[in-house]
């Protein structure tokens, strides 16, 4: 396998002086080749990324990125141009990263402060990539969103390691949209928002050992919003543990919208809920369909407290699933109290 090493197209990686040009050159080398190849950012090294776009289709139809080194943008003050992302990757199949003793460091710090005005960029998104895999990668404090996955078919996220401040705004640790076969797994995700989040035109979604916390816990929404259609179907949430999030398990749709959920799945998790809704489904006037909650155990991060199980318009199953799951056929919030 061929190597491409950035610091040979010129990077410097002394966390000064701006490495996107290097790190684009040394991508497009790497996707040329005839044959598998390897872009290498080494370790020991701090790469200043200003705005990265690595595009295909390429030639080989498997790439691999070996990251080993540390990859910071600019602050908040020193951004330059749009805010819609830092680092994208778009229309490449087959691509492997290994991220073992890499980080994505956002320094977010700078932007968090600015909630509503500013339109705080995602810190790596993947557009249309099939076949993907990304394994060992650790990200920390991303101006908003940490990963963004949108028109993928095909992607395993495993060995994941996603931190930020509890209060830190936005951070979403996943947001996955219009993708389908998307696996999560053996991961560690604790932000200020949703741990992982489920938007629409998503199915077969699987969330396998993650360990979240803070944050908000794994979500399927908000759905509907601005009277679109949108639909969620076959996500699977096996054996994850919450430890102070927000909800365990959330569902989010604007009510009287054309939202469609569908196939839901959580079994054998367990956690402690910052907030009495340990179990939030929030399902439009049109319901969800096939929940099914199998082992569940959630109870309140603050000993003396209940934790309860909200649901609206939704319909499945639960057995052995603390607090207590009640289906309602009609439209009203069904609450159960903790037994």
């Amino acid at each position: 396998m061929a190597y491409v090493n950035v610091m040979d197209q010129g990077a410097r990686g002394d966390g000064k002086t701006d490495d996107s040009n290097a790190i684009l050159s040394a991508w497009k080398r790497v996707c040329g080749m005839e044959g598998p190849a390897t872009l290498l950012i080494p370790s020991g090294k701090v790469f200043l990324v200003t705005r990265l776009q690595l595009s295909g289709p390429c030639k080989f139809t498997s790439v691999f990125i070996k990251f080993a080194g540390k990859i910071i943008p600019p602050t908040k003050d020193a951004w330059v141009g749009d805010t819609e992302g830092w680092m994208r990757i778009s229309y490449v199949n087959g691509l492997t990263i290994d991220g073992e003793g890499g980080i994505i460091d956002g320094l977010g710090s700078s932007w968090w402060p600015c909630k509503k005005s500013c339109q705080r960029p995602v810190a790596l998104s993947f557009h249309a990539c099939n076949n993907l895999v990304v394994n060992s990668l650790t990200m920390a404090n991303s101006p908003g969103a940490h990963i963004s996955i949108d028109d993928c078919n095909g992607a395993t996220f495993s060995q994941m390691n996603i931190t930020a401040p509890g209060n830190s705004p936005n951070t979403d640790g996943f947001d996955i949209a219009t993708s389908k076969y998307i696996t999560i797994q053996d991961s560690i995700i604790g932000t200020g928002d949703d741990c992982i989040a489920i938007n629409s035109g998503s199915s077969y979604i699987n969330a396998t050992r993650v360990f979240c916390g803070p944050g908000h816990g794994i979500s399927i929404g908000s759905l509907g919003k601005d009277g679109s259609y949108a639909t969620v179907e076959e996500v699977y949430v096996r054996n994850c543990s919450f430890i102070g999030t927000t909800n365990g398990a959330r569902i989010k749709t604007w009510p009287e919208k054309a939202v469609m959920v569908s196939e839901v799945t959580y079994r054998g998790f367990v956690g402690t809920s910052a907030t009495d809704d340990a179990i939030d489904l929030k399902c439009s006037t049109l319901g969800c369909f096939g929940i099914t909650f199998d082992n569940v155990q959630i109870v309140s991060s603050q000993p003396t407290k209940p934790a309860f199980a909200s649901c609206n318009n939704a319909h499945g199953t639960a057995t052995n699933t603390v607090p207590k799951v009640t289906f309602e056929m009609k439209s009203e919030t069904s609450r159960a109290k903790k037994t």
